[in-house]
């Protein structure tokens, strides 16, 4: 099985250590294929964000690490307790970022489920909706809270409760 490779950045990024004195970094990910094999891509990404740690002081950065694949680097404006947090990734050759796809089709399912129950509205005090997420896999740890703030309170919805089930792993659950 092949680790995305979203999973792959954070496990780099992770590995990378703490904040220092709460200072973050989110490393946004562009890339398409073909794409290099993935021990040169580790090395030319390790090397470059460890290259910016050392930096006395740090900007906003683009990095070409190859042809296809740049990190884009974006100081946090809260600490995350790592120093590199996977702000998203762009994967040029799909549909774009994870989150605005779900956003995009949290949107739809509002829209038809709101319009099936409205006859029954009535008969219940409580409505929930509950989705399988077979987009984002009910979400990290780190973009829900993100999600919850900053996509939520701009979709209008009548449902007490929505929550993204993980297809994958019925004990993950994202309710926002």
């Amino acid at each position: 099985m092949t680790i995305p490779l979203w999973q792959r950045m954070k496990s780099i990024l992770r590995s990378l250590g703490g904040s220092d004195n709460g200072e973050c970094w989110y490393v946004g990910v562009d890339y398409a294929r073909p794409l290099p094999n993935w021990k040169h891509l580790e090395t030319r990404i390790r090397g470059e964000l460890t290259a910016f740690m050392r930096l006395p002081k740090r900007a906003r950065l683009i990095v070409q690490i190859a042809p296809n694949f740049e990190l884009e680097l974006f100081q946090a404006g809260i600490d995350h307790g790592y120093f590199f947090v996977l702000g998203g990734s762009s994967d040029n050759d799909s549909g774009g970022w994870v989150m605005s796809e779900v956003e995009k089709n949290l949107r739809l399912c509002i829209a038809e489920k709101e319009g099936k129950i409205a006859p029954y509205r009535g008969r219940y005090e409580e409505w929930w909706l509950v989705l399988a997420d077979h987009i984002d896999y009910a979400m990290d740890d780190e973009d829900r809270p993100i999600f919850r703030t900053e996509v939520m309170p701009t979709i209008p919805h009548s449902f007490d409760r929505i929550v993204f089930l993980d297809p994958r792993d019925n004990g993950r659950v994202f309710e926002v």
